[in-house]
């Protein structure tokens, strides 16, 4: 007899904030806009490269005639804008490869022809949910368990196992790997007449 549970550390998020935003007017060209930015996140688990997590910003655009595009800028400090992206003359922009735990700083501007911006929009910060394992556990010919974990690369587990749901003892602590998973073999398993597991995430 054999079971398993495990802890989830965070969790899938469809939307997180919502918010209205105004461009301010600037001298180059016309009026202002309004912009909303919405986000959620998409997660990659399982037999491939995991991709980290992606966020889609939806806004409004601008009713000036002299707008043609509008341009992206984000990074992981408040106010230093380490990427751009040019969304094009497009109201919504998905943008991959965001490194779950870590949070984003984004804010927009607006262009014309010439290619003369806008000022920023106000910032807006989005954390990135912490990818929660997949585990599956199956035996081996000789008594052990092999935990099987899927994840994001990179991501650090200690693995606790229990006999009376007590006392939780960590028999290893694992990272996943290049594609994101690993094979864990408790081999004291046999020695045990019921064994329970779980998995905690090591910060």
């Amino acid at each position: 007899m054999y079971h398993i549970s495990h802890r989830i550390f965070g969790c899938a998020v469809s939307v997180v904030s919502r918010s209205a935003l105004k461009i301010s007017r600037t001298k180059l060209f016309g009026t202002g806009f309004l912009i909303a930015l919405l986000f959620s996140s998409v997660q990659t688990f399982g037999g491939s490269v995991p991709a980290g997590q992606s966020v889609t910003l939806v806004w409004i655009a601008s009713s000036d005639p002299n707008v043609v595009g509008y341009k992206i800028y984000y990074g992981v400090a408040s106010l230093t804008y380490t990427d751009v992206i040019d969304a094009g003359n497009v109201t919504s922009l998905t943008i991959p490869g965001l490194v779950p735990g870590v949070t984003y700083y984004f804010a927009a501007t607006s262009y014309d022809s010439l290619g003369q911006e806008s000022v920023f929009s106000p910032e807006v910060d989005y954390s990135v949910p912490t990818v929660p394992p997949i585990v599956q556990i199956r035996t081996a010919p000789a008594g052990q368990f092999i935990l099987t974990m899927s994840g994001v690369t990179g991501q650090t587990f200690d693995i606790q196992a229990t006999q009376d749901f007590k006392t939780w003892t960590v028999i290893g602590t694992e990272t996943l790997d290049s594609i994101g998973s690993l094979d864990f073999m408790d081999t004291n398993a046999a020695n045990f007449s019921q064994r329970f597991y779980r998995i905690q995430e090591v910060p």
